[in-house]
């Protein structure tokens, strides 16, 4: 979306649910979380869909929706290796939020 008020809006709403922020947290620094993986490198290629999900102590298809969310949003990205999808966080995407949210802060309160 070209709207960035709206594009945030999303970004704030993937990152309005506690297991989405749990894995945002864990994405954020992927070898203080998880362990080596036998395909991808955790930073390079992002986490196996199948470690977060046993971190996290939900189901397969509940763990992919949740990250399915965050990659709408611009959040992860994902890449496919052999018959697992792997998941890292976009930084840029992260910073841009950080900058927005950190923007509303020095807003002008008394106009309203």
């Amino acid at each position: 979306m070209d709207n960035p008020e709206t594009s945030m809006a999303d970004l704030f709403r993937a990152l309005g649910n506690e297991h989405r922020l749990v894995m945002v947290g864990w994405l954020s620094d992927p070898r203080s979380h998880f362990p080596e993986q036998q395909d991808g490198d955790l930073v390079e290629d992002g986490v196996c869909v199948g470690f977060i999900t046993e971190k996290i102590g939900l189901s397969q298809p509940t763990v992919t929706g949740h990250l399915q969310i965050l990659a709408k949003a611009g959040i992860v990205t994902s890449k496919r290796i052999k018959n697992w999808v792997f998941y890292k966080l976009d930084r840029q995407r992260m910073d841009e939020a950080i900058a927005m949210l950190s923007g509303y802060g020095k807003l002008e309160t008394g106009s309203h």
